[in-house]
């Protein structure tokens, strides 16, 4: 008998959840953050689900959200014209960093000095954390709202994805683009994966694999529906997606091939991440709820424990499926 892939699913939120990030392997596992529509990002006990805290100080939908890596601070976006630092530890908020336009994406340096901001007003700023009250420094550039921007390249780089149909690598001491990619249409997500050095873009139909140092093309991969996110295993064995049609994909990252798909929630798929053990990816969507998706079927992790019933031990050696519970905030 198959096993069947069986989510947890995480509620708490009000309403859609478009950006989610994990932060690394700490002594006390790793954590994930939600950005909400609702205006109150989440932490989360990575492996489980398990509602921690919520950050509480923004006056409008939250577009984006990070840890740094050991997951004592994380870093919102939203809005409200500001991008927020907060305690990770606490919850309490550390800076407010006021802005011209909405914030859209937020992400530390490794060392967590440095925050990267980018938005609607189609700037790129670096604020040094220990000094936050001088001026960031500022890159222009884009020509329409920018969507997501990256660090890379052991923070020495930065990537930026916009509405104008670009994404350009930017030398952060350099006011001008390195390099830049256009496209036929807008970039829907954008991830960096330093390990092997892959940018992740996904657009239309389309997710695309490049060099992140080139920018040259190393393969794509063409889906059934318009996908808003991808996300790339960290031992780059998988890609999962999402988008319009409610439904989450996974492909061998080697040979491009479809492994499985699923309706994944009620609503499109706004997010996808892998988790940094790449043990499970979580999904966030219109429908205002996270779910966690185990890679390997089957396997007891976290709050999934394979059940074998015992009237199936003899016909059956092998577990059926891993029976999960829904988490609440």
């Amino acid at each position: 008998m198959a096993m069947r892939q069986t989510p947890l699913t995480c509620s708490g939120h009000t309403r859609p959840v478009v950006d989610l990030a994990f932060s690394g392997i700490t002594p006390f596992g790793y954590f994930l953050i939600s950005a909400c529509k609702d205006g109150k990002p989440m932490l989360r006990q990575g492996d489980t689900g398990d509602w921690i805290g919520t950050f509480l100080g923004h006056k409008g939908a939250v577009w984006g959200a990070t840890l740094n890596t050991d997951a004592t601070k994380a870093a919102t976006a939203a809005a409200d014209f500001t991008a927020k630092v907060w305690d990770a530890v606490s919850g309490a908020e550390v800076l407010t960093l006021a802005h011209k336009h909405i914030v859209k994406s937020v992400h530390f340096t490794k060392d967590s000095n440095c925050l990267l901001t980018g938005g609607n007003d189609k700037v790129i700023r670096i604020y040094d954390l220990n000094q936050p009250e001088e001026a960031p420094q500022e890159i222009p550039g884009h020509t329409a709202s920018i969507k997501r921007a990256l660090w890379c390249h052991d923070d020495k780089h930065i990537l930026s994805a916009s509405e104008d149909r670009t994404v350009r690598l930017w030398d952060r001491n350099i006011p001008e683009a390195v390099k830049t990619l256009s496209f036929d249409t807008s970039v829907s997500s954008m991830e960096y994966l330093a390990d092997g050095d892959v940018v992740l873009i996904t657009y239309g139909k389309t997710i695309a694999f490049y060099n992140a140092h080139s920018l040259e093309l190393i393969k794509t991969i063409v889906t059934p529906a318009n996908i808003h996110s991808a996300s790339l295993h960290p031992e780059k064995d998988f890609i999962v997606a999402g988008g319009d049609d409610f439904k989450l994909y996974k492909y061998d990252y080697g040979t491009s091939e479809e492994l499985e798909s699923y309706k994944g929630h009620f609503g499109p798929v706004h997010c996808v991440r892998f988790s940094p053990d790449g043990e499970l990816y979580a999904s966030g969507s219109e429908d205002g709820t996270l779910r966690l998706w185990q890679t390997a079927v089957g396997k007891t992790y976290g709050l999934w424990k394979c059940v074998l019933p015992e009237d199936l031990v003899s016909e059956n050696p092998e577990p059926l499926y891993p029976v999960p519970a829904e988490i609440k905030a």
